[in-house]
C-alpha cells in the first residue's frame, strides 16, 4: 500500500491541483511564489496541525462568493425558512484528497473505509474537508452579531440636525465575521470518494470530485492507525539562541537545537527510569546507589546550616524537620547548553589532554543543520517502528503498540544553510536514512514516502526528473481571477521518443540545470554566447538582469530536443542560435540566391521550420515566434544580414550618408564582428581576434571579408575568443548584434507583460463587484 496521489483544492493558490507521490522520494520544484510552499502547508494543516486554518487560506477567488452567501443571510426576510446556500460552501471549501493504492492482502487497513461492497483493490480515496461545523449555527451567529452592529448604527445621534456617517462595526460582512470566529464555526469533516468518478488533471488543473449532497462525513479519524505522518520544516533561524519570553513557541525552539531532539529522544526510547525493563535494573541500581550517596554527602554540608535554623526556634516540637533528598533523572543530564558538544582534533603535546570541545551552536549553521535533520529522520524512523521503550505503549493500551502501515515524511527547503555537496549528499541520503531498519528490508508491509520542497537545483540534480513535480505560475485570468498554480507530473514531461528522453536526461545531469526555478531560459549556442550574453544582459537591459534566467548552452544541433520539456513546464524561452548554412553536406558562408539549407535542426525543424538560407533571412518576426498560452511563449534568434557602409563601419539601417553593402554573418563570432567594426580593429595580440581585424582590414568586397571570416573561425578557438573580448579594454563599449539585442527585448517584454500574475491590489476583484468593475 502506497499513497499515490493528493489533491488540494481552494487552498490559497491551489485552486485545485494533483499531486503524485513517487514511490519513494517526490520533489516540489518551481520558480519563486509558485506555489510550493502553499502545498507543504496545507498538507500540515490538514494532516498534522489539523483545522489551523484563517480565512487567507482560502482562495481568493471566492471571497466574494462568501460574501455573497453572508449578503443573502442579511436580505432574507427573517419569517422565511434560512437558505444555507450549502451547493455554494460546497464549491469554496479547502480540501485534501487523498488517494492510497491498496493491493490484494491489504484490505484490512482500510476494512472501515472501503467504497463499495465490490470493491476489488486499488485506489481508494478520502477526502479532507474544511467547512462548516453547523451551517445553521453560523447562520444564527452571524445574523445576531449583524443585527446588533446595526441597532449601533441606527441608534447615532444626529449632528446638527443630520445623519451622522456611521463608523465601521464588526462584523462588516461574512469574510470579517469568519477572520475572527473561523475556528469556532469550522472544522475538518472526512468523506469517502468514488473510484470510479476520478479524471485526469489537464494542463496541470485537476478536476475535483463532487460528492452528492447527500454524502455523510466518516465518524473518528480515517487515517488513525494507517498513516504516520512526519514534519522537518525549512530551518529559516536554525542556529539562533531562543529567550524566554520570545514568541517561539517551545516546540518550535526544541526543532532549532540538536540537544533538544537528543533528549527527546532519550526520554521516549532510552530512558530506563520510563517504563523499566530487565535490562533496565542494572542501571537503575547505579541510580540509587548515586542517590544515596548523594544524600549521605548533602546530609553532612547542610548539617550546621540545619542547626542554626533550629537556633531560631524551627522546627518546634511538633513541626516536621528539615531533611534533603535528591533525585537522580538521566534526562536532566541533556537539559543544559553543553549536553551536545563537538570534539576539535588537534596535536597533542606531551603530557597533555589532546581533547577540546565546543557547545554545539559554535559549529557552523550547514552542519548544525545537516545532522539535526539526519537525526529528526532516524527519530521518525523509531517512533514508528516503536524502537525501545516506545513497543512497550502505555500499561493496559495495547493500542500504542500498532504499527502503521504507511509513513509520510515532509521536508521542506531542506537546502538552508548547506553548499550545493552536501544538499546532494542529504537528498541522496535522506530515504536511506528513514528505512535503514530491518523491518523495512525486504517483502516489507510497511511503505515509506518522502515528500520534498526545494528552490535548489543541486537537490534537484539528485532526484530522478520522473519524481519531480513541476509548480507552474498561472496569472489572473489564466483558470481564475487571481494568479493560482498548476502542478505538473514530469513523468511525461519529456515525451515518447526515447532518444530525446535519453539526451534530455543525461544533458540536464551534466548540467546542474536550474531551469526548473527560472523565470525564463535562454538556450544558446556555444561557450562565446554563454560567457558574453549575461555581460550584454548586464549593460543593457536592467530589467531583465533582475529577473531570474537560466542559461543553457546546448547548440542548435541539440535545442529542439528540449523542446517536449520546454513546453510541458510552460516557461518562456529564447532560443539563440545559428544559421549555420550548407549546401549538401558542406558548410558555407552565408550567400543569397546561392540554393544554400541551414544544417541546423533548430531552425528548420522548430521554429522558424524553414530550411532555405533566404527564407530564414527574410523571415518576419511573428515567424520566430511560437505561443503557446498567454503566460509561455518560445522565440527563435539568428544571425541577420547587417549593412556595412562603404566606410568600413557598421549600421543598423541601409542608408545613411554613405552607401552600404550587406554582411551577411554565419555565426556569433563573426556578427559580433560586423556590428563592432571599430573594435576589432583596435585589438592586438594573438589568435581569432586578431584574425578576425586582419580579415576585417583586408581589401575587397564586404563579402570577400565575410568569407575570411568563415575561414579562420573554422579553425578558431571561440571559447578563447570570448576571453579574449571579455579582456579587452574596451570591451564596454561593444554593441550587441542586432538578432540579440532583438530577442532579449522581446524576452524582456515578456516578462515585463508577466508580471500581471504578481498579486496586488489590482489583481484581486473587489468584493461585491465583477471582476473588472
Amino acid at each position: 500500500m502506497r499513497i499515490s496521489f493528493v489533491e488540494i483544492a481552494n487552498f490559497r493558490k491551489l485552486l485545485s491541483v494533483r499531486i503524485d507521490l513517487a514511490q519513494e522520494t517526490t520533489l516540489l520544484v518551481g520558480a519563486n511564489n509558485s506555489g510550493k510552499t502553499s502545498a507543504m502547508i496545507a498538507l500540515r494543516q490538514f494532516l498534522i496541525e489539523r483545522g489551523s486554518f484563517c480565512m487567507n487560506d482560502f482562495t481568493l477567488c471566492h471571497w466574494k462568493t462568501i460574501e455573497t452567501v453572508g449578503k443573502l443571510w442579511i436580505a432574507q426576510p427573517p419569517e422565511e425558512t434560512p437558505k444555507f446556500e450549502m451547493d455554494k460552501w460546497q464549491s469554496v471549501c479547502p480540501t485534501l484528497d487523498l488517494w492510497l493504492d491498496v493491493a490484494e492482502g491489504e484490505f484490512h487497513h482500510v476494512s472501515s473505509l472501503l467504497p463499495a461492497l465490490d470493491w476489488a483493490g486499488g485506489l481508494l480515496g478520502i477526502r479532507l474537508k474544511f467547512e462548516p461545523k453547523d451551517v445553521a449555527e453560523l447562520h444564527k451567529d452571524f445574523l445576531k452579531s449583524s443585527a446588533e452592529a446595526e441597532a449601533i448604527r441606527q441608534a447615532m445621534p444626529l449632528k446638527d440636525g443630520q445623519p451622522q456617517k456611521p463608523p465601521k462595526l464588526w462584523p462588516e460582512g461574512l469574510i470579517v465575521f469568519l477572520e475572527k470566529l473561523l475556528q469556532k464555526h469550522f472544522e475538518i469533516k472526512a468523506y469517502l470518494l468514488d473510484p470510479t468518478q476520478l479524471q485526469n488533471p489537464k494542463d496541470g488543473r485537476a478536476t475535483i470530485q463532487e460528492l452528492p449532497a447527500e454524502t455523510l462525513p466518516l465518524d473518528g479519524d480515517p487515517l488513525a492507525k494507517l498513516i504516520r505522518i512526519r514534519e522537518i520544516r525549512a530551518q529559516r533561524g536554525f542556529g539562533q539562541s531562543v529567550d524566554v519570553g520570545s514568541d517561539e513557541t517551545p516546540s518550535r525552539k526544541a526543532e532549532r537545537r540538536l540537544s533538544e531532539q537528543l533528549k527527546r529522544y532519550y526520554s521516549k526510547h532510552l530512558d530506563p527510569q520510563n517504563k523499566p525493563t530487565v535490562a533496565d535494573l542494572e542501571a537503575l541500581l547505579a541510580i540509587d546507589a548515586a542517590e544515596e550517596a548523594f544524600d549521605k554527602k548533602l546530609a553532612a554540608s547542610f548539617l550546621k546550616a540545619f542547626a542554626e535554623v533550629e537556633g531560631i526556634g524551627y522546627p518546634g516540637v511538633t513541626d516536621p524537620r528539615l531533611k534533603i533528598t535528591t533525585v537522580l533523572r538521566p534526562i536532566d543530564g541533556l537539559a543544559h547548553d553543553s549536553a551536545l558538544t563537538y570534539v576539535i582534533d588537534m596535536i597533542a603535546e606531551e603530557g597533555s589532554n589532546p581533547l577540546l570541545r565546543l557547545p554545539e551552536e559554535y559549529n557552523g549553521l550547514g552542519y548544525q543543520n545537516l545532522i539535526s535533520m539526519t537525526f529528526a529522520l532516524l527519530s521518525f524512523r523509531d517512533a514508528w517502528m516503536r524502537v525501545g521503550k516506545a513497543k512497550l505503549g502505555t500499561p493496559g493500551n495495547t493500542d500504542d503498540v500498532v504499527i502503521e502501515p504507511l509513513h509520510l515524511v515532509l521536508i521542506e527547503e531542506p537546502e538552508a544553510h548547506l553548499h550545493a555537496q552536501v544538499q546532494q549528499v542529504f537528498i541522496k541520503k535522506a530515504y536511506e536514512v528513514l528505512t535503514d531498519a530491518k523491518e523495512l528490508k525486504g517483502n516489507s508491509p510497511f511503505k515509506t514516502q518522502v515528500l520534498v520542497s526545494t528552490h535548489s537545483n543541486h537537490v534537484a540534480h539528485e532526484t530522478p526528473y520522473s519524481c519531480l513535480r513541476y509548480f507552474r505560475r498561472l496569472p489572473a485570468g489564466m483558470g481564475s481571477t487571481v494568479p493560482i498554480s498548476a502542478v505538473l507530473n514530469m513523468t511525461t514531461a519529456l515525451g515518447d521518443e526515447d532518444e530525446t528522453k535519453r539526451f534530455v536526461t543525461r544533458y540536464l545531469k551534466a548540467n546542474h540545470c536550474d531551469l526548473f526555478f527560472a523565470d525564463a531560459v535562454i538556450l544558446v549556442e556555444g561557450p562565446a554566447e554563454r560567457m558574453l550574453l549575461p555581460h550584454f544582459i548586464r549593460r543593457n537591459f536592467s530589467f531583465l538582469n533582475q529577473c531570474y534566467i537560466s542559461l543553457l548552452e546546448i547548440g542548435g544541433s541539440h535545442a529542439h530536443r528540449l523542446r517536449p520539456l520546454l513546453e510541458h513546464l510552460g516557461i518562456l524561452t529564447l532560443v539563440i542560435t545559428d544559421l549555420d548554412p550548407g549546401k549538401g553536406n558542406e558548410a558555407v558562408p552565408t550567400k543569397r540566391k546561392d540554393s544554400q539549407a541551414t544544417n541546423n535542426p533548430t531552425l528548420s525543424s522548430w521554429l522558424p521550420a524553414l530550411s532555405l538560407i533566404d527564407d530564414l533571412l527574410d523571415a518576419p518576426d511573428d515567424k520566430k515566434v511560437l505561443v503557446q498560452d498567454a503566460l509561455a511563449a518560445v522565440r527563435v534568434a539568428y544571425q541577420t544580414a547587417i549593412q556595412v557602409a562603404k566606410s568600413g563601419k557598421s549600421t543598423d539601417v541601409p542608408g545613411g550618408s554613405s552607401p552600404a553593402d550587406e554582411a551577411l554573418p554565419t555565426t556569433f563570432e563573426d556578427a559580433l564582428a560586423f556590428t563592432n567594426i571599430d573594435f576589432f580593429s583596435k585589438q592586438t595580440g594573438i589568435g581569432l581576434v586578431v584574425k578576425f581585424k586582419e580579415a576585417l582590414e583586408m581589401a575587397g568586397t564586404v563579402a570577400d571579408k565575410s568569407e575570411a571570416l568563415f575561414k579562420a573561425l573554422r579553425k578558431g578557438k571561440k571559447a578563447e575568443f570570448a576571453l579574449d573580448i571579455i579582456e579587452a579594454k574596451d570591451f564596454d563599449t561593444l554593441t550587441v548584434p542586432n538578432y540579440i539585442d532583438e530577442g532579449l527585448s522581446w524576452l524582456e517584454g515578456r516578462l515585463k507583460k508577466k508580471q500581471v500574475e504578481i498579486l496586488d491590489k489590482n489583481s484581486i476583484p473587489a468584493l461585491g463587484k465583477e471582476p473588472g468593475e
